[in-house]
């Protein structure tokens, strides 16, 4: 009998991220110093369907729960940094289409497109409330034009999930999907970065698009807290900061096995320290998944504030567990012959998805003194 996409269970998805991670690793080191994306892996991730493992059964994906698709973006961090963070920016687009659909919203037009191979790329980052570039109103849409960086995984991608300030009626903002193949989209690679050098983070340039009424989901007043921020951070922050804890998990084994039996005092405190920011990070990122209730949390200025405070705390248990994995393992682990180097760039990429600390502390503090999140 072949089996479908529905067939595979978590179990076996699980499995086949490890064996697609296992099959990038040996590439990983070569791929950063490049800083050229595996466009190979993310041909395995359609053809496996592990890219629609979160689209429902009925609409021909997986059905995979929020927290599963965590544990799968966790085991590709273990393995290859850059293809899981990647490949977290399409997973929370799919995540964020799941909340609507649990909310009697329709989302089928994406689920078909996700079922059917498309791989989403996000510009929320770099866009966030107010936007950027300019849209002019032309008959049966809009002619859009401006600069999306970074846009992780855009070169091997193929529709761009984005937004632009629309100034015509009143400073406005049109959130639309365009085919990164449609005229007027190009790539300018610009990309060259600290770690997570192979994610393919580049600049997607839009001049003159053409973008239909049809594609544009939502319009809405720039300035102001909209409550679809709400649920973009609660789906995607779980499923970017997993990516990043297969990251620390590799840190962890690798400094465990080096360091097996070592009895000095000053490495014995550090490996104890390592465990307490490894275990904080990833009780915090459980604790997310947990609140999610499988996409079926609140859209509240509260749920987000939550999760991103979270977030910051998380965040910053991972890079200190990496940190503390290089002090353990002593010079080893700062020649960049040996992966911990590399895993410390990349680990240091979670610090930079919304919000960064200062942000996420006045926007929580807001909210939790009862004030609108921009103040």
């Amino acid at each position: 009998m072949t089996s479908t996409i529905s067939d595979i269970t978590a179990t076996d998805r699980v499995a086949l991220a490890r064996e697609i991670g296992a099959s990038l690793r040996p590439g990983a080191a070569e791929r950063d110093r490049t800083g050229e994306i595996s466009v190979a892996a993310f041909d395995r991730l359609r053809s496996s369907g592990l890219s629609a493992a979160l689209v429902p059964v009925e609409f021909g994906g997986g059905g995979a729960s929020h927290q599963e698709m965590g544990e799968i973006l966790r085991e590709l961090g273990r393995h290859d940094p850059s293809t899981a963070v990647a490949f977290a920016m399409h997973s929370h687009l799919v995540a964020a289409q799941v909340w609507r659909h649990n909310n009697g919203i329709d989302a089928s037009g994406v689920f078909a497109k996700v079922a059917g191979g498309a791989i989403l790329v996000s510009t929320g980052a770099s866009d966030w409330v107010d936007s950027n570039g300019r849209a002019e109103r032309v008959e049966g849409g809009y002619r859009v034009s401006a600069r999306k960086a970074p846009a992780s995984g855009c070169e091997v991608g193929d529709v761009l999930v984005s937004s632009v300030r629309y100034d015509a009626e009143g400073p406005q903002v049109l959130h639309f999907a365009v085919p990164l193949s449609a005229p007027g989209v190009s790539i300018d690679k610009t990309w060259d970065t600290f770690g997570l050098r192979a994610s393919g983070s580049h600049t997607v340039v839009l001049e003159e698009v053409f973008v239909p009424d049809a594609a544009v989901s939502l319009i809405r007043p720039a300035g102001a807290w909209p409550p679809v921020l709400n649920v973009v951070i609660g789906a995607a922050l779980p499923l970017v900061l997993a990516a990043y804890l297969g990251v620390a998990d590799t840190a962890v084994d690798i400094t465990t096995g080096l360091m097996k039996g070592r009895a000095e005092s000053h490495t014995v405190q550090s490996a104890g320290e390592m465990l307490n920011a490894y275990t904080t990070a990833a009780d915090l990122i459980g604790a997310m998944f947990s609140a999610s209730q499988n996409l079926t949390f609140p859209n509240s200025d509260d749920y987000a504030a939550r999760a991103l405070a979270r977030k910051t705390v998380a965040a910053d248990a991972l890079i200190t567990t990496v940190r503390l994995a290089i002090e353990t393992t002593g010079g080893a682990g700062y020649s960049r012959t040996f992966d911990l180097e590399r895993l410390y760039r990349d680990i240091h990429g979670v610090q930079f998805h919304p919000l960064p600390r200062a942000k996420q502390t006045r926007f929580s503090g807001l909210v939790l003194l009862g004030h609108n999140p921009l103040g």
